[in-house]
């Protein structure tokens, strides 16, 4: 039995000019549960049609895998380990050729899939897998079903032979960066683990000031040094060791160790330049400021507004140290700013020169320190702004070289615009009370309380001290 429906044509749209006709829908009767379906070749609905022929029999519920705790690879036969994240795309595809075989000889073909969350320590892998297979009368049922990939912990072949001998490697790198805070080592360290170039490392050890990198392979640390020197100027000392020797091949087995010594200077570190590299650069300086490390350092004036890339060969010919670096930066307010009267643009940033006065936030109130000097922030700062620089009249140098005196100018240097004063202030969150103070407007004598507009502090030193019982703040609020 049959239904249709149909629509006369003194009924049909008129859209933009065309006639368009309603499609009829058809529905017949399951021939098992007698419900109402669309029709298909075996006349029976998707429910009786799962309950009857069950498309799932015979295939795979269950999977072991290989798996090495220590470098996270997945063995695929015959004799190779594949490393993959969990939870990764890469291997939902290496699960799912563990079930291809068997797909093919149950014909059944694979529609859809992925990966259920699990707990990582559960050593399970669970994927939701959609199937499709060709029933009676050539219908095609879909259905789910979940498949479970159990991980059986077995070391690979390399984890084997480092835990069998872990001296077994051929070439060490030895990075070594000789500075307090090492901020553009944490910067290499970071381009290593987003590049993946220690993937090939044997073993990787943490030193007093670096990480050794060690290798089963010498063309494997030139090329991780190849990529360290386009990302930071190093010094690279090499050595080797004669470790067998064979008379009767002529061969020659060495132990091959690189020193990699990091450029000291860091982002926003003060540099006192020597005399003759000053000279060599165009009489910059000779007080500069590192504003960025790459293959190269990019050095500033901020009294010339000159800027200079010195790359690492010219570097390590005159090597020189920061005389102060950003663990010394002094915070300073700003009382006034004059007009700006040169411009320049740096790495896509506008500075402009400008003579300043300026104040330590740590002497405000207590005497009347101030220092009038030229800086490049005349475009960030506004008299009230508070900024970080280096205090050059109470800065304490060890080194003898170093003829400050002369070159201290306004005595101090500013770096950086400070946002974090701001940034408390609008961030600061209203008092609990306020939300009761909302209720009763009576009282409020007129004071705002809507968007993000904040109370004067008067207001908060008030009401901090105004103290009410129980008693009198249910009379408050009830009026």
């Amino acid at each position: 039995m049959s239904s249709s429906s149909c629509i006369p044509m003194e009924q049909e749209n008129h859209n933009h000019g065309m006639f368009t006709i309603h499609q009829t829908h058809n529905t017949v009767i399951c021939c098992v549960c007698s419900s109402l379906m669309k029709p298909n070749p075996s006349n029976i609905c998707a429910k009786c049609l799962i309950a009857k022929e069950n498309i799932t029999l015979g295939l795979f519920k269950k999977v072991t895998l290989m798996h090495c705790p220590e470098c996270k690879s997945y063995f695929h036969p015959p004799n190779t380990w594949i490393k993959l994240q969990f939870d990764s795309k890469e291997l939902l595809a290496f699960c799912l050729k563990k079930l291809e075989k068997n797909m093919k000889s149950k014909k059944v073909r694979l529609v859809n899939a992925h990966i259920v969350p699990t707990e990582p320590n559960s050593k399970r892998i669970k994927v939701k897998v959609y199937v499709q297979k060709e029933v009676l009368n050539g219908t095609i049922v879909e259905c789910s079903y979940d498949v479970e990939y159990v991980q059986h912990s077995h070391m690979c072949g390399a984890c084997t032979k480092v835990f069998a001998n872990p001296d077994q490697w051929v070439s060490v790198v030895q990075l070594r960066q000789h500075v307090s805070h090492m901020r553009t080592f944490l910067q290499l360290e970071q381009a290593i683990l987003k590049h993946g170039v220690a993937s090939n490392a044997l073993r990787i050890k943490q030193m007093e000031q670096g990480i050794d990198f060690f290798f089963t392979k010498e063309s494997y640390a030139r090329k991780f040094l190849d990529f360290i020197k386009g990302q930071v100027p190093v010094k690279i000392c090499d050595s080797k060791q004669l470790v067998s020797h064979d008379t009767k091949s002529n061969d020659y087995n060495y132990r091959y160790t690189f020193s990699v010594e990091i450029c000291p200077v860091c982002r926003e570190d003060l540099v006192f330049l020597p005399p003759k590299l000053s000279l060599s650069l165009g009489n910059l300086g000779p007080i500069v400021i590192c504003t960025k490390v790459t293959n190269v350092i990019s050095l500033f004036d901020p009294i010339t507004s000159t800027q200079f890339l010195l790359d690492g060969d010219m570097y390590w010919r005159a090597p020189f140290k920061s005389l102060l670096t950003s663990k010394e930066l002094v915070e300073y307010i700003v009382l006034d700013v004059e007009e700006i009267y040169s411009e320049v643009a740096i790495d896509g940033k506008k500075f402009g020169l400008a003579n300043a006065e300026v104040a330590r936030v740590k002497d405000w109130g207590k005497n009347d320190t101030r220092f009038n000097i030229k800086t490049h922030l005349g475009y960030l700062l506004q008299t009230g702004d508070y900024a970080l620089g280096y205090d050059l009249c109470g800065a304490n140098i060890n080194d003898d070289e170093i003829e400050l005196d002369e070159y201290i100018g306004g005595g101090a240097i500013l770096i950086k615009k400070r946002y974090e004063e701001k940034c408390q202030k609008r961030c600061r969150k209203p008092p609990p009370y306020l939300k009761d103070l909302e209720e009763m407007p009576d009282m409020m004598l007129g004071l705002s309380l809507g968007g993000e507009e904040l109370l004067p502090d008067p207001f908060y030193e008030q009401m901090g001290s105004l103290h009410l019982n129980d008693e009198e703040y249910e009379v408050k609020r009830r009026r």
